[in-house]
């Protein structure tokens, strides 16, 4: 889940992820290293992560290095884990042989307990720690199942202002925001009600050009943004107002496509965009992304939350249409009105016969379509069918799946 590299700094948002272990579940939250001494804003804000971390957490691990032995910064941590006055676990990692695993003793000068040898890359050890997590998780009533919930992804390039709307949504610091491009490297979950209204936002590292994505890190943050498209049900496609459209985002768009999900174009930056009318800017963009022209468009600022209700809501609306099942009666209508007025395409003079079509799932909304030969549907006709279902039952926001197979008349 955690991108895992011999860089420090390389963890930054706290990573979240729920735990069942024989029978007892929790959340495990990973953080950032902390820094006493931040050198910059970015540091700082780690920091607060790790801080935030520690006021929500039952349980503490203090995770240290037994390759390296006790720091400075150690000791200094270890003061300020006593004063959250938490149930403390010292856990000594990279412990990857007997030598190694004999040294783990000294850790017991730092005043907070016996020393749990393990080695994470190995797995050794981690059987016992989570043992001893369960032993001191607090009571909890039976867990009962959720309901399937909306899962929206915040997608974009670099520096377009994802994690800045995560915070705007959630009124905290959920996620570290800066105008350094690549910020955020993981993809990191928040649970949200707003209005009775429960959804996961998924906040996303920022998707450059393939040419132009560093090996190690970088590779691994994009990948796990392209997996949070796939893990989605609605994303919303971040633009920067005062680049408007570049060709990234349309192959971003491209990816969303493929995946099937529901889409909202989001032109963030609006309150310093100069130059062009949201008029001007709506035509430009629909004529970019005319392969999305059932998505919704607004503008806003995350910065000053300006527009941002209205999105949610339109999200909300999305969910809905990807859930939306149509009757076969009502489908089939619509079709056989559609082709009386359209005559179907002919190939070596045979033509196109539907006998009949049918709604077979929903999210997105998937309709297989009965013909005679699936050799004659053409492109053309295949975008005349989605339109007429699109002006009869909505679903905007969403693909549509349109599926042909051959049946005789019989």
């Amino acid at each position: 889940m955690a991108i895992v590299a011999d860089l420090p700094g390389t963890t930054r948002d706290r990573i979240i992820t729920d735990i069942n272990w024989h029978g007892s579940e929790f959340t495990l939250v990973d953080t950032g290293g902390f820094e006493f001494r931040p050198q910059s804003d970015l540091t700082q804000a780690v920091n607060e992560q790790v801080q935030t971390a520690i006021i929500d957490a039952d349980i503490i691990i203090f995770l240290v290095d037994t390759k390296e032995g006790i720091t400075a910064t150690d000791i200094e941590i270890a003061d300020l884990l006593r004063t959250s006055q938490k149930p403390l676990l010292l856990v000594a990692n990279k412990a990857d042989n007997d030598r190694l695993e004999n040294e783990v003793v000294e850790f017991f000068t730092l005043g907070i307990g016996d020393p749990l040898p393990i080695s994470a890359y190995h797995g050794q050890g981690t059987n016992e720690l989570l043992d001893n997590i369960v032993q001191l998780l607090p009571a909890s009533e039976p867990i009962i199942p959720e309901a399937e919930i909306m899962k929206l992804a915040i997608i974009g390039r670099p520096n377009v202002g994802k994690s800045m709307l995560v915070n705007t949504l959630t009124a905290s610091k959920r996620v570290i925001v800066s105008h350094l491009p690549g910020t955020t490297r993981d993809a990191t979950d928040t649970r949200l009600d707003l209005d009775g209204q429960n959804m996961l936002l998924i906040d996303t590292a920022g998707i450059r050009r393939r040419g132009r994505i560093d090996a190690g890190v970088e590779r691994f943050s994009v990948l796990r943004a392209l997996k949070a498209i796939n893990r989605s049900d609605i994303t919303l496609l971040m633009l920067d107002a005062t680049e408007l459209v570049t060709a990234q985002d349309l192959h971003i768009a491209g990816y969303i496509q493929q995946a099937n999900k529901g889409v909202i174009l989001l032109v963030n930056k609006w309150d310093i965009a100069k130059g062009l009318t949201k008029e001007e800017c709506r035509r430009y963009i629909r004529i970019k992304f005319r392969f999305l022209v059932y998505a919704p468009l607004f503008f806003i600022s995350a910065k000053l939350g300006q527009g941002i209700d209205k999105v949610i809501k339109q999200a909300l609306k999305v969910y809905k249409e990807r859930s939306k099942r149509i009757q076969t009666a009502e489908v089939n209508s619509v079709i056989q009105k559609a082709i009386s007025t359209h005559n179907p395409p002919q190939k070596a003079g045979k033509r196109l016969k539907l006998f009949y079509a049918s709604q077979i799932d929903v999210n997105p909304p998937n309709f297989v379509f009965f013909v005679n030969d699936t050799r004659l549907v053409h492109f053309s006709f295949r975008r005349f069918l989605e339109n007429k279902l699109r002006q009869s039952f909505g679903f905007e926001g969403t693909p549509i799946r349109l599926v042909f197979k051959t049946r005789s008349k019989q």
